[in-house]
């Protein structure tokens, strides 16, 4: 059956092969991503904006995510450091009530840019760390989670971008890869869940036919989560931290570019 017919408000103008292969590889990204390298999903982000629309995407997305949460907290349950949630939480809450705010007054692409800016910054502030040695207190000070966690709670309301924010106030806590993971996993399943609410009632993204549409991506997600489990446990701690940081450098550069002019798509 033609998934036209199948999801006509979601893809009103039928699906092209890109966008299907497009789906089934933020299926995959957003399995691994859970599981094993966290902000993998952010690449995906521009291509599903691009497919159903800035606003739109974050709520097809969203029930995905939330699935691939649930995953990876059964997996890696046993692995979390929860003193860095705590410090986390309300500062992430804080950050859905900003994006809510600014919601109107800010375009998609001037969120895209600031969100880049935050995750660049951020990774400056690592590196710098790292540098200078373990003695450095920066990332023990409470404005450090405060401005992490609240541009986290901003960039996960607003793009579901908040996974290269996380990775890189995880990498600066010095994680081993598991309680990276772990630590990543429970945070973002209580920081999701919550946004489930404000995406209903608020922006009115989540629709009986995108969970719909969410409910056949699940086998896809899967496999990536299998993948995700399987990369932690082949990857060394120390390549492991240079993958992360690589991908959440695209993922920044990535949030720089205007994709659709670069594939030539029209809206």
């Amino acid at each position: 059956m033609n998934i036209q017919n199948l999801f006509p408000s979601l893809f009103p103008n039928g699906i092209v092969a890109w966008q299907l292969a497009a789906l089934i590889f933020a299926g995959l990204c957003i399995g691994i991503s859970k599981t094993g390298i966290n902000g993998v999903t952010t690449i995906m982000i521009p291509v599903l904006a691009l497919i159903f629309g800035a606003k739109e995407s974050t709520g097809i997305v969203l029930p995905m995510l939330c699935f691939a949460d649930l995953l990876a907290v059964i997996y890696y349950r046993r692995n979390a450091e929860w003193k860095h949630i705590f410090r986390l939480l309300p500062w992430a809450i804080a950050g859905f009530g900003i994006a809510i705010l600014v919601d109107r007054l800010i375009p998609a692409k001037g969120f895209k840019f600031l969100i880049g800016i935050c995750i660049l910054i951020g990774l400056v502030v690592m590196l710098w760390n790292d540098r200078r040695g373990k003695d450095v207190k920066i990332p023990s000070a409470w404005w450090f989670s405060a401005i992490f966690g609240t541009m986290g709670g901003f960039a996960t309301m607003i793009g579901n971008a908040a996974g290269p924010i996380m990775s890189v106030f995880l990498l600066s806590m010095r994680l081993p890869k598991t309680s990276f993971v772990g630590t990543a996993a429970w945070f973002f399943m209580a920081v999701n869940y919550l946004k489930i609410p404000l995406q209903v009632f608020v922006w009115n993204n989540i629709t009986r036919e995108s969970l719909l549409f969410d409910l056949t991506m699940i086998p896809v997600i899967i496999i990536g989560a299998v993948l995700g489990i399987i990369l932690v446990k082949k990857v060394s701690e120390k390549h492991y931290k240079t993958l992360v940081y690589c991908m959440t450098l695209i993922s920044a550069i990535l949030l720089f570019l205007d994709l659709q002019k670069i594939l030539g798509v029209t809206g």
